[in-house]
């Protein structure tokens, strides 16, 4: 009887038989049949049988033949062999071909492919990635008669080669395919390290994980040298670059000595307005954090910046310190403002919110390790949670005004330049 199995293929759906894979020439013959048997488990094992009973046929002839086969191979009894069927290892009797010639066995192609998990590993990688302990998988795993569990330590190998492969591909990506106005810096604790990230913001408004850097703190030294390597791979800044930082000076000096002119630095507001507030009794906090957002939430610059003034002269009466803090980096917080884009960019570009609802997303992949051993298991979980996530991103608010921030950019680099020529004068 002829087995039937529906693929998707170029729109709709097609019915073809194990044998009618050969219609196909440019597909592998051999190939295809091992990909399509590995997703049936239900038929799976009766196909691998009808399978290696073909490629035995092929080798040494009909079954009780004189002819037919390659000369000199034999039909040599069989032996016990497994095969990976999705995440399934499956005990089955393997049938052997003898080279009487050379007295050496003859190895069978289909028997060598499907004793590999192939993509399974993917599968597995998913799995554990999101949230099944290695010690578990062996129980929640589609279960078949007679197969054999994946023990935690053959789940662990496999997760540590696939998240292997993620982060060479997530270090290795080139970077000068993406078109990016907007570049946001933000850390994020990993046990005693911390991990630096950048995201880039397209003129179109797709959001792009960059890359990331393990470091102790957010000092200028490392960080600069992570800008650096962005710019190995391809990261464009020439046409000008807003950068949203914290109020971390690593970061700000590094983003001056890498960028230059050509990036104008925005400020979080809300690590600005929680930096003020963190000087004054609590009793006071909620007030003044009021009072600061609303003052933030004016469009236009003039009025933004009197309303902040406003808060200053209060905050003298209350707290110098605090006072302080709202002086440092002050101008740097109204940038969108003072570009004329804060009414259509302010909600994503203000603070560094986008980033952080990312960290929080990496912290569903991550926290269920309990202890993190060395700085591979590290990079390598975030980079798999980081690719995992950036295809769910979306684009941000306000993007159609992403063209007005590159002129605005423009405008603001070509403004210190002509100001510099003329203190050089």
């Amino acid at each position: 009887m002829k087995r039937v199995f529906r693929i998707q293929g170029e729109g709709k759906m097609k019915d073809i038989g194990l044998r009618g894979l050969g219609a196909y020439p440019q597909v592998d013959h051999l190939n295809a049949k091992v990909a399509l048997i590995q997703a049936l488990i239900p038929l799976g094992l009766q196909a691998v049988g009808d399978l290696l009973a073909e490629e035995v046929t092929r080798l040494a002839g009909p079954r009780y033949a004189r002819t037919g086969g390659q000369p000199g191979l034999v039909r040599w009894s069989q032996q016990q062999g497994s095969v990976y069927l999705a995440d399934q290892k499956l005990p089955l009797p393997v049938p052997r071909v003898r080279d009487l010639a050379r007295n050496t066995e003859v190895p069978l192609t289909a028997y060598q492919q499907l004793r590999e998990p192939r993509q399974g590993d993917l599968g597995l990688f998913r799995k554990v990635l999101l949230g099944l302990s290695c010690r578990d998988y062996q129980a929640c795993a589609e279960a078949l008669p007679a197969a054999f569990g994946l023990s935690p330590s053959t789940v662990s190998r496999r997760f540590i080669r696939a998240s292997a492969r993620k982060l060479r591909a997530f270090l290795e990506r080139r970077l000068d395919r993406y078109d990016i106005v907007a570049l946001l810096l933000d850390g994020k604790t990993f046990a005693e390290d911390e991990m630096v990230m950048a995201l880039g913001v397209t003129v179109t408004g797709e959001k792009v994980l960059l890359g990331f850097v393990q470091t102790g703190t957010e000092n200028e030294k490392v960080c600069a040298a992570f800008l650096r390597d962005l710019g190995e791979r391809g990261f464009r800044y020439e046409q000008g670059l807003l950068c949203v930082i914290d109020g971390s000076k690593g970061f700000r000096k590094a983003v001056a000595s890498v960028f230059g002119a050509q990036a104008v630095v925005q400020r979080c507001q809300w690590h600005k307005r929680e930096n003020v507030v963190a000087y004054l009794p609590k009793g006071h906090q909620a007030t003044w954090r009021r009072k600061l957002q609303q003052a933030y939430e004016h469009s236009a610059y003039a009025e933004a910046k009197a309303a902040l003034l406003r808060c200053r002269q209060e905050l003298r009466l209350l707290n110098e310190s605090a006072v302080a803090s709202l002086d440092e980096g002050f101008e740097e917080t109204l940038t969108l403002h003072r570009l004329g884009v804060f009414g259509a960019l302010g909600t994503s570009l203000k603070t560094t919110n986008c980033l952080e609802s990312i960290n929080a997303l990496v912290g569903q992949r991550t926290a269920k390790v309990d202890r993190w051993t060395n700085s591979s298991q590290k990079q390598r979980w975030l980079a798999a949670a980081l690719l995992d996530i950036e295809p769910r991103l979306r684009r941000i608010r306000g993007y159609r005004s992403l063209p007005l921030l590159r002129s605005a950019l423009q405008a603001e680099i070509r403004g210190k330049e002509v100001t510099a020529e003329h203190r050089a004068a």
